[in-house]
């Protein structure tokens, strides 16, 4: 009996060690795509692709399909990433620690994409989840966070997970429709080169594994509303199945045409550009682009506030917008609403998201410190705040918990939910709210924008930093991944390890809460956003 058993011990070894080794070689891991074959690796049984061109494009201009190679392009690493506005960023050495960014290096030949499949020849046809990374619109990359690797979740799930870079800022949205035919689409390039690695992977991923014809797209913060673009994307139907948003749902409009050329017009009177020279802005340096185009936002953002005019989040900044021709709609209207009525929907926001970014929200605070506050900033309905708040989260007990609940992702949530559940024949909608509070730094962070990322990629482990890698999250993890992976199937995240997620109505409002105990509530903020105006 002993002998059996140090043979099993030594085979698990020997297996463990052989499934960790990366194959590379000129051989390992050759796939076709419409422009030539690539090469990647094999790492513990998932064929990686990294970097790999799903279109060029000019400055300003639509995105084309990629030239042709000849010989077999090594796609083993990430491409360029978008150029950022604010290349340096200024970030506090704790908050670096748990985020572990990494920020790659930037080109504006950054359209590129990255794959993980479980096989490549094996005639299966595999759910394709379609990654569409953070950062609002104008930051971010596919590689910033260690949580976006998508080897593990290929692996658990027997999927293909694709990510991309885009074009952001400026070089997205700058909308120069008002000087030439070849800048006709240029409000809104960013979303339009989604669209173009979205018919890559329609034409290409059955190469890698995938089924084309079982698309996911799933988004976080600004890859989020990015989704909830998308669906709003008359010529970008059909080329995705299921949806689903992660703390996205901030943005409930966009900008129109007469903002978006105001902001061009100032940018070139900046630049010093008459409109007959508007080419060159295809050739000046991006720092000096991006330095303009700051203060053409400034300046057109004060004039919109001194005309009464809306802002989104209270200030101006790059995004998509309705151009009466690739976005012709507002992203919750019916009209938009009526073109994703057959796309299943989840989802969802984490419960404190940036609060526990302000100083004050972490520090000690006692419970007449915690009623002082809540007084000044809701007055008379002080004490109504701060009952529907017990009400709506009774587990927070500590002297602030009440202070920093999240009312600036939330309510666009149960909006869309709202609007998408009452389309009649439409597809199902599931919401949830991860309330998991982080362990690390004393657990001051609670549960934070980003949070929930190591959980849906099943990369708890990976992430020990913001997650850590306690006992209880692996297992949270492993439960919150597979609901991602059974939508992605079937557009029904119920799994055995979950009760049972019904469909999402505004007048039930369930909500799958995801913590150590995930449970089912209904409507259990309704008295907290309808006190906060929501």
């Amino acid at each position: 009996m002993q002998k059996i058993v140090l043979f099993l011990s030594i085979y698990t070894m020997l297996g463990t060690t052989l499934l960790a080794q990366i194959q590379t070689g000129e051989n390992v891991a050759i796939a076709n795509t419409e422009s030539g074959k690539v090469r990647g690796y094999i790492q513990r049984g998932i064929f990686t692709y990294k970097g790999i061109p799903y279109a060029e494009a000019k400055r300003f201009e639509m995105p084309q399909k990629p030239k042709p190679w000849t010989n077999i392009r090594s796609s083993m690493t990430y491409g360029p990433v978008a150029p950022l506005m604010d290349p340096t960023y200024v970030t506090g050495d704790e908050s670096e620690f748990i985020f572990h960014h990494d920020w790659g290096f930037t080109g504006e030949d950054c359209l590129r994409i990255n794959i993980w499949s479980p096989g490549i020849s094996d005639g299966k046809k595999r759910p394709v989840m379609f990654w569409i990374h953070g950062g609002g619109f104008w930051a971010g990359s596919s590689q910033e966070l260690p949580s976006y690797d998508g080897e593990n979740l290929a692996r658990k799930g027997d999927v293909v997970v694709v990510s991309i870079n885009h074009r952001l800022n400026v070089l997205g949205y700058l909308d120069l429709s008002a000087y030439g035919e070849k800048y006709k689409h240029s409000a809104n390039l960013s979303i339009i080169d989604m669209r173009a690695a979205l018919e890559w992977v329609k034409a290409n991923i059955a190469n890698f594994g995938g089924d084309p014809g079982n698309v996911t797209i799933f988004g976080q913060s600004g890859g989020g509303a990015k989704v909830n673009t998308l669906m709003a994307m008359p010529s970008a139907k059909g080329l995705f199945h299921k949806a689903i948003n992660q703390s996205g749902s901030f943005r409930t409009a966009m900008l129109e045409k007469t903002e978006t050329q105001a902001i061009t017009a100032e940018l070139l009177k900046i630049l010093n550009i008459p409109a007959s020279k508007v080419d060159s802005l295809q050739k000046i340096p991006f720092v000096v682009l991006s330095e303009a185009s700051k203060k053409a936002l400034k300046a057109v953002e004060n004039n919109m506030k001194a005309a009464g005019k809306p802002l989104v989040g209270g200030s101006l900044g790059w995004g998509p917008s309705r151009d009466g021709e690739d976005l012709p709609y507002q992203l919750f209207s019916s009209e938009a609403m009526n073109l994703s009525k057959d796309i299943p929907l989840m989802l969802g926001t984490v419960k404190n998201e940036f609060a526990p970014f302000m100083a004050a929200m972490r520090g000690k605070m006692s419970a007449e410190q915690e009623m002082e506050t809540a007084k000044k900033q809701y007055g008379e309905k002080g004490d109504a705040y701060l009952a529907a708040v017990k009400k709506a989260y009774p587990n927070d007990k500590r002297p602030g918990d009440m202070l920093d609940i999240d009312l600036m992702f939330r309510p666009g949530c149960v909006l869309q939910a709202n609007l998408k559940s009452a389309i009649p024949g439409g597809a199902a909608v599931y919401t949830y709210l991860f309330s998991w509070h982080s362990t690390v730094m004393d657990g001051k962070w609670k549960s934070f924008h980003c949070l929930e990322l190591p959980f849906v990629f099943n990369n708890v482990a990976r992430c020990p930093e913001m997650t850590g890698a306690t006992k209880e999250a692996e297992a949270l993890g492993a439960r919150m991944s597979q609901a991602w992976i059974n939508f992605a199937r079937s557009g029904n995240p119920n799994h055995p390890g979950l009760p049972l997620w019904e469909k999402y109505s505004a007048a039930k409002g369930s909500t799958m809460f995801f913590d150590n105990t995930c449970q089912i509530r209904n409507n259990h903020d309704a008295d907290l956003m309808s006190l906060t105006g929501n």
